[in-house]
């Protein structure tokens, strides 16, 4: 049986917002939608092969599910959220990593804690499932996850979440690139299963090698995987680049992975990627919180997906992302969380409210960073991101209050999980 839907507006992300409509839901797919002037779908008896027939407002054949139903008398409907950027594996670190205002010194400090006494992988598969968990209560739809240990693939596909798992490779230091890369490519398609898909990290500037980043760019491009790199993080990975010293020169002898035969090249960290080859259509650039505007319409002309983590950005003492430039570059813009070392929860809600604070950019650009541009990013464009006929129905309505006029706005100032809830689909 399909299921009608109303609430005092309704959010596609594709058009504008949508005062008293309804969305008709059937076999987890939206079959239409629309407002109070719009005629409700007739629902033929076999809807899933003969589609709707629009002849006026006819409901027979519906459950209707209103707002009110749930103890709730105003919410908005809108897709779920779409978090393009966590480390579930570092779960585990919640709590333990405290906040810094140099980066450098908070890698240590997370550095110590992983080599320290780790818990059993068991511990950490748990701390995983838990915070893709907590994701899902905070209305998240789909994740773009990076892991080292691959150990979040199960709690993902358990989970049943939409995901990319980008398996993040390291190594400064000489080596057989290309081994290392197919290797790595190996590993992140074997781990995986539907719903998740396998992509790959080149980490960043500083820890990846100049023919790792391009073995892996390579690698990609012939298996056709997503990839994700940290970069222009901090001030620290740009004077790295220009002069090869400082705190990251330093944190890399300590660990031991200097490599004697580097030199820096004296590139901000965009046209140092760019330089070599590897800044490529849907290559998604977390974080930039040092982006020039230049850097940032490079990035743009490239066909590369920016970011942003302004939560994680200011824990670790990188500094806030300029969104402005971020969004006046023509790049796609997007969120994420980054990981529960590094931010309070994994909560896109909270992440929209630290962008409000931080931008001028148009409510209604944010929300579709969220949804839309997130779920392109990752690969789900087809599935996720907006309220549009034969996409998914996973939407989530929001609690909001009668006398609201800017349900963008209001969207922005942090919606607490009690506040919103999962639309049921409908019976089998």
């Amino acid at each position: 049986m399909a299921v009608l839907h109303h609430a005092a507006w309704m959010l596609p992300i594709v058009s504008p917002p949508v005062r008293d409509g309804w969305v008709l839901v059937h076999r987890g797919r939206i079959v239409a939608l629309g407002g109070p002037n719009d005629p409700v779908p007739h629902v033929a008896a076999r809807l899933g092969t003969e589609g709707p027939r629009t002849e006026g407002p006819r409901t027979e054949g519906l459950r209707t599910r209103d707002p009110r139903d749930s103890g709730t008398d105003c919410c908005v409907i809108l897709p779920g959220l779409v978090n393009a950027h966590t480390h579930l594996e570092l779960a585990w670190m919640a709590g333990l990593v405290p906040p810094s205002d140099s980066m450098g010194r908070w890698i240590r400090a997370l550095m110590a804690l992983r080599r320290k006494e780790p818990p059993p992988d068991d511990v950490q598969r748990q701390a995983a499932a838990a915070a893709v968990s907590d994701a899902r209560a905070c209305g998240t739809a789909a994740l773009g996850d990076i892991g080292n240990t691959l150990l979040a693939a199960d709690a993902l596909a358990d989970a049943d979440m939409p995901s990319v798992l980008f398996h993040e490779l390291i190594g400064f230091g000489p080596g057989d690139a290309r081994a290392r890369a197919r290797e790595g490519a190996r590993r992140v398609m074997q781990a995986v299963r539907l719903p998740v898909r396998p992509g790959l990290a080149p980490h960043a500037p500083y820890s990846v090698s100049p023919d790792l980043f391009r073995a892996v760019a390579d690698e990609a491009g012939a298996h056709r995987l997503p990839s994700s790199v940290h970069l222009a993080e901090s001030r620290e990975e740009v004077d790295f680049l220009m002069t090869g010293g400082g705190e990251i020169s330093e944190t890399l002898k300590q660990l031991g992975a200097w490599n004697d035969a580097w030199s820096p090249p004296g590139l901000d960290p965009v046209e140092y990627l760019d330089r070599i080859g590897v800044l490529r259509p849907g290559l998604l650039v977390v974080h930039g919180t040092q982006l020039s505007s230049h850097a940032a319409a490079r990035l743009a002309d490239r066909g590369c997906v920016i970011v942003s983590c302004p939560r994680s950005n200011r824990w670790v003492g990188a500094g806030d992302p300029p969104l402005d430039a971020f969004y006046a570059s023509g790049a796609p813009v997007t969120f994420g969380t980054d990981s529960l070392a590094s931010a309070p929860d994994l909560d896109l809600f909270g992440e929209l409210a630290a962008a409000r604070a931080l931008s001028s950019v148009p409510a209604a650009m944010l929300l579709e960073s969220a949804t839309r541009r997130g779920a392109e990013a990752l690969g789900f464009g087809q599935e996720l991101g907006t309220i549009e006929p034969g996409k998914r129905a996973d939407l989530i309505a929001v609690s909001i209050p009668a006398d609201v006029q800017n349900v963008e706005e209001y969207l922005l100032t942090g919606i607490p999980p009690t506040d919103l809830r999962w639309l049921e689909n409908d019976e089998p």
